[in-house]
């Protein structure tokens, strides 16, 4: 699995790409719990759940049905003052299903595992993505902050945080470009 911190990064890059306003605190609590989340499959190992099981790691919480599902219910619970089925509501769902199924995406990029269940439970099949440049991260904390754990963060820094802050860049100067043109004064000094 990528590390929580590039998990964290992603869903946090996507937010600012995908929302132009600022939001909330909610918001931002609420995308870094999306992408993380996926990962609540571990306890299985507790009570017998096997890797490739459909309950096994980067079985069902990482697929899209799962991501879909838990976008639909955190904007219901976190948002309820948005009206239903609104476009805001929908940009809501959208984003959380991006932060949540971006964590499934960057384990498919890794270069360990049996992959992401991605169809689940439609098709209990798993995937990679067909480029792998992540070294999946290891379960236990201590061996993260080793000669490993630089490796990792650096593979990860290289193909994953750089990638998305270009995109961010790209967007951020899009928006900036449209600002400035539908209001030409905010372009002078």
């Amino acid at each position: 699995m990528a590390s929580a911190v590039t998990h964290l990064f992603a869903a946090g890059v996507l937010g600012k790409t995908f929302m132009a306003r600022k939001m909330p605190v909610r918001f931002w609590a609420l995308a870094a719990f999306c992408s993380l989340i996926p990962d609540i499959d571990l306890i299985g190992y507790s009570y017998g759940i096997k890797y490739g099981d459909m309950l096994g790691h980067r079985g069902f919480t990482h697929s899209l049905s799962f991501a879909f599902l838990l976008s639909i219910l955190v904007v219901g619970a976190a948002f309820h003052a948005l009206p239903r089925f609104s476009k805001a509501w929908w940009q809501l769902v959208g984003y959380f299903f991006l932060a949540t199924a971006s964590h499934g995406v960057l384990d498919a990029m890794t270069d360990r595992g049996l992959g992401t269940g991605f169809f689940i439970p439609f098709d209990d099949s798993r995937y990679f993505l067909f480029w792998r440049p992540l070294h999946a991260s290891p379960l236990r904390i201590a061996r993260f902050f080793s000669e490993q754990g630089v490796h990792i963060i650096t593979g990860e820094l290289l193909s994953v945080w750089l990638p998305l802050c270009a995109i961010y860049a790209g967007v951020w100067i899009s928006r900036k470009k449209s600002v400035h043109t539908a209001n030409p004064s905010k372009a002078l000094p």
